[in-house]
């Protein structure tokens, strides 16, 4: 009987290290799932990931335009217009503050809302002169005005992927825009832009 005690503490010692090399390997197969999951997660956010610029042009024509740079689709969620850094409330307003008060001519495309599908652009505003065409003539007093005026405007347009995740695009009319992440898209407000 003496005998057999140290063979059985050594087979509770094998079984011991056994079971410390088999929590070992499950806790290593749990970390490697775990990653792996980490970058598939990483992939299907790179491969939704949009990227929205705004833009203003003058030629042939002054206008301003909104552009899914990205590779997945933005949905337009909150978007503020700006002129000289104040909120406005709508395209009438801008021209208002740009022009003075009086009826104003333009066209206008409402992006909030909007899905952009990859690549996809579109001119949200194009003021109009009094006979209501677009200002292509360089010598009208009305497309100085507003060429010149151009980089006074500016935006806050949150967007957000498929997968839910926010960003705010911060961009003037003449400047590269500025993205940052967010955790969620603000709700509507008084500085909400009325389209």
């Amino acid at each position: 009987m003496l005998a057999a005690v140290p063979e059985e503490n050594q087979r509770r010692g094998a079984s011991r290290y056994d079971a410390v090399v088999a929590t070992f390997v499950g806790f290593l197969a749990l970390c490697v799932s775990g990653y792996t999951a980490y970058m598939q997660r990483q992939q299907v956010r790179a491969a939704v990931w949009p990227i929205l610029e705004f833009d203003s042009s003058n030629g042939p024509d002054i206008h301003f335009t909104v552009s899914n740079k990205g590779v997945g689709p933005a949905i337009i969620r909150h978007v503020i217009v700006k002129l000289d850094g104040q909120p406005m409330k709508n395209w009438n307003e801008v021209l208002d503050k740009l022009t003075g008060p009086g009826k104003h001519r333009y066209s206008e495309s409402d992006i909030t809302g909007h899905v952009f599908a990859p690549g996809e652009s579109m001119t949200v505003f194009t003021p109009h002169d009094p006979e209501g065409n677009a200002l292509t003539d360089r010598s009208n007093p009305l497309w100085v005005e507003m060429d010149k005026d151009r980089g006074r405007m500016s935006v806050e347009i949150c967007y957000s992927s498929t997968l839910g995740e926010c960003w705010t695009l911060r961009a003037s009319g003449l400047a590269p825009g500025l993205t940052t992440e967010n955790r969620h898209c603000p709700t509507p407000s008084a500085n909400t832009f009325q389209q």
